[in-house]
């Protein structure tokens, strides 16, 4: 029989004995076994640590970003083969779109998430902090990578994009990982991450497959790793009271299985195009990969008034729902991923309906097309009524893992909020609403229980990319029974990979390490005008001091005949009575004009154009009268990637201005932008 590889140290590896065998969801033909038995698995995290943590940790975030980029053009290239692959998992091409471009696309998001970091290994968390009067001791947070690995352990049927989601955060942070994928349908990942490895994009040691168990490697890890968990709470648990994983105090983070729910409005009617947008919604959560998805819809709640009418519409949309060979062009729902998936879901089933009862579907009997039902793992979808939802706990907090929700009624908005809460925390939770007012209420009496709310209407229907959805700029996971974790969220996600760092000392010092001016620091001036500068020549902390500029009242009248801004506190002498200021005080916007007047240098040169203002304040009233002079400091340089070969090379220069008057305080303060030429 084929044995699943392993690839473990750089190299390919089938385990001892025969393994687990894995089965073709569709015909149940054998497909391969997996196992691990005899693996090194403390080797492997050795290897993870001393081989790929260092290789990482050279790349700067930009170029982690350019080789996740690199990785996503590749597998793309290849999708056509994973998906030849993923028909014998019983996903249909659309659950495969999910599942295998899905993945690739948060490869795509994070690869574009670099244009938010500097181009360092490290990055700065937040700003800095004054700490002492004199403003010559400062504080400031950094961020930099953990020197373990990330363990990545995969209980649910998402063999791609349960991989690819991870370690594209995990890889951009600078962090190595070890993948665990769901055995069922293991085959698919040992597919992808055999194209990864033969492209070549990942440095040695940055990833490694595990296709069987997981052995002895959690006894192994160490306060440097990180652990994420993604299946049943009781399994989640038991691997997170590990006695070693206590002991090392390593970060783990679950994801867990969840009773998402689905509420309808009140306000909803038939004649609503809401209401057509609500049926469709839980008919494809419950059909998508046949509900084999931690974010399915598991309950719905409607109004009692309600209850017949969304019975009648859901069991007519669900019975158009066609269940057979995912190849086959008529299928909408294929298989669940096993038999053994298929019989776990029935005892499911089966426990929920002690007060509940079978609105739509057969446990026993299911038509499918162009295949055997007896063969496959196939089965009908369930819809599940249960008439009293405040009085019997199943339907709350059993989950069904396949194509099972309950449909449940309320009679108000606090009501549907207590029901959503019985779940007891959860992925996602969706409401169906045209009114803002139950919109709101809502959303601020559900959100402690939920990770993420889709607020669905007519106006965002079109575009929404549905309930089921995790994206990978919003944060995925929940409180409570769904884990308590966090995962993806954009650069929030990067940070859980990341040790955070809170350090002290002088303005000048702190530049020197972060590469970015601190306010107070040593600034260095020299005889040439930085905008005469490319971007290579300009170096943090070069400053030019301007000459100086007296503000008269005629500056003052004629920006506000020029801006059209008339401002009273500008323009009226007789008004200023009661207000923070003693007489017509000038404009900030001309203030900041100024101020570029004299720092500007007017020649044509490396600075290509103002790309910018980041938090300006105006701190000081200016008054005719007043001379303002500026410095001007180079505070950080960020690299901008050439687009196409016959682009002018380019980087994005941030300078601190302080604007300040006579009595050298200041007036004025905050970062501009300017698109800087490089010398090649």
């Amino acid at each position: 029989m084929l044995k699943l590889e392993n690839y473990v140290t750089g190299k390919w590896i089938t385990g001892d004995g025969e393994g687990q065998v894995l089965y073709n969801a569709v015909t149940g033909d054998v497909v391969a076994a997996a196992t691990t038995n005899g693996l090194d698995f403390a080797g492997m995290l050795h290897y993870g640590r001393s081989v790929g943590g260092p290789a990482l940790r050279k790349m700067t975030f930009h170029e982690r970003g350019r080789m996740l980029r690199a990785l996503a053009l590749h597998l793309t290239e290849q999708k056509e083969r994973f998906y030849a692959i993923s028909f014998q998992t019983g996903a249909t091409r659309l659950d495969s779109w999910i599942d295998i471009e899905g993945g690739i696309g948060n490869l795509f998001a994070n690869a574009s998430l670099r244009r938010k970091f500097p181009n360092e290994t490290f990055c700065l968390d937040g700003e800095s902090h004054n700490l002492s009067k004199g403003g010559s001791f400062i504080g400031q947070h950094i961020l930099v990578p953990k020197e373990g690995v990330a363990v990545h352990i995969n209980a649910y049927n998402f063999p791609v994009w349960g991989m690819l989601e991870k370690i594209a955060v995990n890889l951009l942070a600078g962090v190595p990982a070890i993948v665990k994928p769901a055995q069922v349908t293991s085959f698919v990942t040992e597919a992808v991450v055999k194209e990864i490895v033969a492209s070549n994009i990942l440095p040695a040691g940055a990833l490694q497959l595990l296709c069987g168990g997981t052995g002895d490697l959690l006894e192994h890890v160490t306060a440097q790793d990180v652990i994420t968990f993604t299946g049943s709470a009781s399994t989640g648990l038991m691997l997170k009271s590990n006695k070693r994983i206590l002991e090392e105090c390593v970060p783990f983070n679950m994801e867990a299985d969840s009773l998402n729910c689905i509420v309808l409005g009140t306000d909803v009617t038939h004649q609503m195009p809401e209401w057509d947008i609500f049926i469709k919604e839980v008919r494809k959560e419950m059909t998508v990969k046949a509900g084999q998805k931690c974010t399915a819809i598991r309950r719905i709640f409607v109004p009692e008034n309600k209850l017949e009418d969304v019975h009648i519409a859901l069991g007519k949309a669900l019975s158009q729902t066609t269940i057979g060979n995912p190849q086959n062009e008529k299928v909408r729902m294929g298989a669940l991923a096993g038999k053994s998936q298929v019989a776990d879901v029935k005892k499911h089933v089966n426990e929920i309906l002690r007060n509940a009862t079978i609105a739509y579907g057969n446990l026993d009997e299911v038509d499918v097309i162009d295949a055997d039902a007896t063969r496959g793992a196939f089965m009908s979808p369930i819809l599940l009524l249960n008439q009293n939802p405040f009085g019997s706990e199943e339907a709350h907090t059993i989950e069904a893992f396949g194509p099972v929700s309950t449909l449940m009624p309320y009679n108000t908005t606090e009501e549907a909020i207590e029901l959503a809460k019985k779940g007891k925390g959860s992925l996602v939770c969706s409401i169906v609403t045209a009114n803002s007012r139950i919109a709101k209420d809502f959303v601020l009496g559900a959100a402690t229980h939920h990770g993420r709310i889709l607020v669905l209407n007519n106006e965002c229907a079109k575009e929404s990319t549905g309930h089921g959805s995790p994206l990978p700029l919003l944060v995925h996971g929940g409180p409570g029974r769904a884990g308590g974790g966090e995962e993806m969220g954009g650069v929030r996600g990067v940070k859980h990979y990341m040790q955070r760092v809170a350090l002290q000392g002088s303005p000048t010092m702190l530049s020197a390490i972060t590469n970015v001016y601190q306010p107070n620091g040593k600034q260095t001036e020299d005889n040439v005008h930085p905008f005469r500068k490319h971007f290579e020549e300009l170096h943090i902390g070069d400053t030019l001091v301007t000459a100086k500029r007296t503000i008269t009242e005629a500056d003052i009248s004629n920006f506000a005949n020029l801006s059209w801004d008339h401002f009273y506190a500008h323009t009226d002498h007789t008004s200023l009575e009661g207000t923070l200021f003693e007489k017509p005080v000038a404009h900030g916007y001309f203030i900041l004009s100024a101020a570029a007047g004299l720092f500007v240098d007017a020649k044509k040169g490396p600075v290509l154009l103002n790309y910018g203002l980041e938090e300006f304040r105006f701190t000081k009233p200016v008054y005719a009268g007043s001379t303002i002079g500026v410095k001007l400091t180079v505070k950080e340089k960020i690299e901008q990637d050439k687009r196409e070969p016959e682009e002018i090379a380019k980087g994005i220069v941030k300078w601190y201005v302080n604007v300040y008057d006579e009595t050298n305080e200041t007036v004025a303060i905050g970062t501009i932008l300017t698109m800087v030429k490089k010398l090649s």
